[in-house]
Protein backbone atom coordinates (compact mmCIF):
# COMPACT_ATOMS: atom_id res chain seq x y z
CA UNK A 1 0.00 0.00 0.00
CA UNK A 2 1.45 3.30 -1.01
CA UNK A 3 -1.36 5.50 0.27
CA UNK A 4 -0.38 7.91 3.00
CA UNK A 5 -2.16 7.60 6.34
CA UNK A 6 -2.84 10.97 7.97
CA UNK A 7 -1.33 11.22 11.45
CA UNK A 8 -3.88 12.07 14.09
CA UNK A 9 -3.24 13.02 17.70
CA UNK A 10 -5.20 11.65 20.63
CA UNK A 11 -6.63 15.10 21.37
CA UNK A 12 -7.99 15.36 17.80
CA UNK A 13 -10.22 12.33 18.35
CA UNK A 14 -12.73 14.56 20.14
CA UNK A 15 -13.58 12.09 22.87
CA UNK A 16 -16.26 13.14 25.35
CA UNK A 17 -15.47 10.38 27.87
CA UNK A 18 -12.55 8.10 28.76
CA UNK A 19 -11.87 5.08 26.56
CA UNK A 20 -12.70 2.67 29.39
CA UNK A 21 -16.16 4.24 29.78
CA UNK A 22 -17.02 3.97 26.09
CA UNK A 23 -19.12 1.06 24.84
CA UNK A 24 -17.77 -1.53 22.44
CA UNK A 25 -19.99 -0.13 19.70
CA UNK A 26 -18.66 3.42 20.25
CA UNK A 27 -15.05 2.18 20.21
CA UNK A 28 -15.58 0.30 16.95
CA UNK A 29 -17.16 3.37 15.33
CA UNK A 30 -14.23 5.50 16.51
CA UNK A 31 -11.65 3.07 15.12
CA UNK A 32 -13.41 2.69 11.77
CA UNK A 33 -13.99 6.43 11.34
CA UNK A 34 -10.74 7.93 12.62
CA UNK A 35 -8.08 5.25 13.13
CA UNK A 36 -7.40 3.35 9.90
CA UNK A 37 -4.10 2.03 11.29
CA UNK A 38 -6.06 -0.34 13.56
CA UNK A 39 -7.44 -3.21 11.51
CA UNK A 40 -9.99 -5.87 12.41
CA UNK A 41 -12.02 -3.73 14.80
CA UNK A 42 -15.24 -5.57 14.11
CA UNK A 43 -13.81 -8.82 15.46
CA UNK A 44 -12.30 -7.42 18.65
CA UNK A 45 -13.83 -7.07 22.07
CA UNK A 46 -13.80 -3.90 24.15
CA UNK A 47 -10.59 -4.66 26.07
CA UNK A 48 -8.71 -5.44 22.86
CA UNK A 49 -9.95 -2.23 21.21
CA UNK A 50 -8.95 -0.08 24.19
CA UNK A 51 -5.54 -1.74 24.26
CA UNK A 52 -4.99 -1.21 20.54
CA UNK A 53 -6.01 2.45 20.72
CA UNK A 54 -3.71 3.07 23.69
CA UNK A 55 -0.88 1.25 21.94
CA UNK A 56 -1.41 3.31 18.77
CA UNK A 57 -1.03 6.53 20.74
CA UNK A 58 1.68 5.26 23.09
CA UNK A 59 -0.45 5.58 26.20
CA UNK A 60 1.11 3.65 29.06
CA UNK A 61 -1.32 1.72 31.25
CA UNK A 62 -1.25 3.02 34.80
CA UNK A 63 -1.90 0.83 37.79
CA UNK A 64 -5.50 1.53 38.74
CA UNK A 65 -5.59 -0.53 41.92
CA UNK A 66 -7.07 1.55 44.68
CA UNK A 67 -4.85 2.15 47.70
CA UNK A 68 -8.05 1.70 49.71
CA UNK A 69 -8.78 -1.76 48.27
CA UNK A 70 -8.18 -3.58 51.55
CA UNK A 71 -10.31 -1.09 53.48
CA UNK A 72 -13.14 -1.39 50.94
CA UNK A 73 -12.94 -5.18 51.15
CA UNK A 74 -13.26 -5.06 54.96
CA UNK A 75 -16.25 -2.71 54.78
CA UNK A 76 -18.00 -4.96 52.25
CA UNK A 77 -17.36 -7.94 54.50
CA UNK A 78 -19.02 -6.03 57.36
CA UNK A 79 -21.96 -5.17 55.07
CA UNK A 80 -22.49 -8.85 54.25
CA UNK A 81 -22.47 -9.72 57.95
CA UNK A 82 -24.95 -6.95 58.76
CA UNK A 83 -27.28 -8.10 55.96
CA UNK A 84 -27.33 -11.62 57.37
CA UNK A 85 -28.07 -10.26 60.85
CA UNK A 86 -30.79 -8.00 59.47
CA UNK A 87 -32.59 -10.92 57.83
CA UNK A 88 -32.46 -12.90 61.08
CA UNK A 89 -33.68 -10.01 63.26
CA UNK A 90 -37.38 -9.74 63.99
CA UNK A 91 -37.23 -6.40 65.82
CA UNK A 92 -38.25 -3.69 63.32
CA UNK A 93 -36.33 -0.87 65.02
CA UNK A 94 -33.14 -2.95 65.13
CA UNK A 95 -33.64 -3.93 61.47
CA UNK A 96 -34.07 -0.26 60.55
CA UNK A 97 -30.87 0.63 62.42
CA UNK A 98 -28.99 -2.07 60.52
CA UNK A 99 -30.40 -0.85 57.21
CA UNK A 100 -29.16 2.67 57.92
CA UNK A 101 -25.74 1.35 58.98
CA UNK A 102 -25.49 -0.68 55.76
CA UNK A 103 -26.37 2.39 53.67
CA UNK A 104 -23.69 4.47 55.41
CA UNK A 105 -21.10 1.75 54.81
CA UNK A 106 -22.05 1.50 51.14
CA UNK A 107 -21.66 5.26 50.77
CA UNK A 108 -18.26 5.00 52.42
CA UNK A 109 -17.09 2.35 49.94
CA UNK A 110 -18.17 4.55 47.04
CA UNK A 111 -16.28 7.51 48.51
CA UNK A 112 -13.13 5.43 48.89
CA UNK A 113 -13.43 4.11 45.34
CA UNK A 114 -13.79 7.66 43.96
CA UNK A 115 -10.86 8.96 46.03
CA UNK A 116 -8.33 7.50 43.63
Amino acid sequence: MSEKVKEISFDELGLTKPLEKMTQKELRALVVAKLPMIVGASGKNKDELVGEIKEAFGIVEESTVSPYKKQIFEIKKEIRTLRDEKVATEDNTRRDQMRRRINKLKKRTRQLARAV
